[in-house]
């Protein structure tokens, strides 16, 4: 059997507010296979976002265990938990973040050249990624000139430059109108598909969420099975 891309173990996370101690995860146990692509449904509030930046190592969760490729990455030093990042993990957040002066094939590409990839090879991947995702003619367009579900696609593309393992999406297609919503779900789904790449994507979005390999709900600081009503 193939190694999980990622397996977290009794994962809590705790913050410290004005009225006192907020625990949004308690004990929280999750695997990621490769190529498994799995929903996060949870109302606002519920500790999607934390288990996320948590499993993306940008934030030290209170307690618990976060392997990724079967490395434990839990006590690694920032230098080291940055080096995961870079080469393992692609994020897509509800807002694309994309740097407004450049161009889109500039904004995929860039990624790969910090990665160390030449600026030839970089812009190589990056028309290829763009292509797929339908915007072979948009590559030379700043964001400004582009849609909100092109933009979007964009950042997938980004998120998949330097061909990570595991991508988490926190609410991917949160700011779209639905139509445009399911075009993007569905690029982003076919590309980390056919790549093979692990992802746990958060969402408000039963809808999109029924087309997942599984989803799982956090309720209580916990995770459950999701089933459609």
């Amino acid at each position: 059997m193939s190694e999980p891309v990622l397996a977290i173990r009794g994962l809590e996370r705790t913050y410290v507010t004005a009225a006192g101690a907020l625990t949004v995860l308690k004990g929280v146990d999750l695997t990621l296979n490769p190529g498994e692509i799995v929903g996060l449904v949870g109302p606002s509030g519920s500790g999607k976002s934390s288990l996320l930046h948590a499993a993306g190592l940008l934030e030290h969760p209170n307690a618990g265990r976060i392997s990724i490729l079967g490395t434990d990455c839990s006590g690694l030093p920032e230098r080291e938990r940055t080096r995961v990042r870079l080469a393992k993990i692609g994020f897509v957040y509800q807002f694309h973040h994309l740097l407004p002066e450049f161009s889109a094939l500039d904004n995929v590409a860039i990624p790969l050249m910090i990665a160390g990839a030449s600026r030839k090879a970089a812009e190589a991947r990056a028309r290829d990624l763009l292509g797929e995702l339908g915007l072979k003619d948009r590559t030379h367009h700043q964001p400004a000139q582009l849609s909100g579900g092109e933009q979007q696609r964009v950042a997938v593309a980004r998120a998949l430059a330097n061909s990570p393992r595991l991508l988490l999406a926190d609410e991917p297609t949160g700011n779209l109108d639905p139509q445009t919503s399911g075009a993007v779900f569905d690029s982003l789904y076919a590309l980390a598909r056919s790549q093979g790449v692990a992802a746990l994507v958060a969402t408000h979005n039963f809808e999109l969420a029924r087309h997942m390999d599984r989803v799982l709900a956090l309720k209580d600081g916990g995770l459950e099975p999701w089933t459609p009503e």
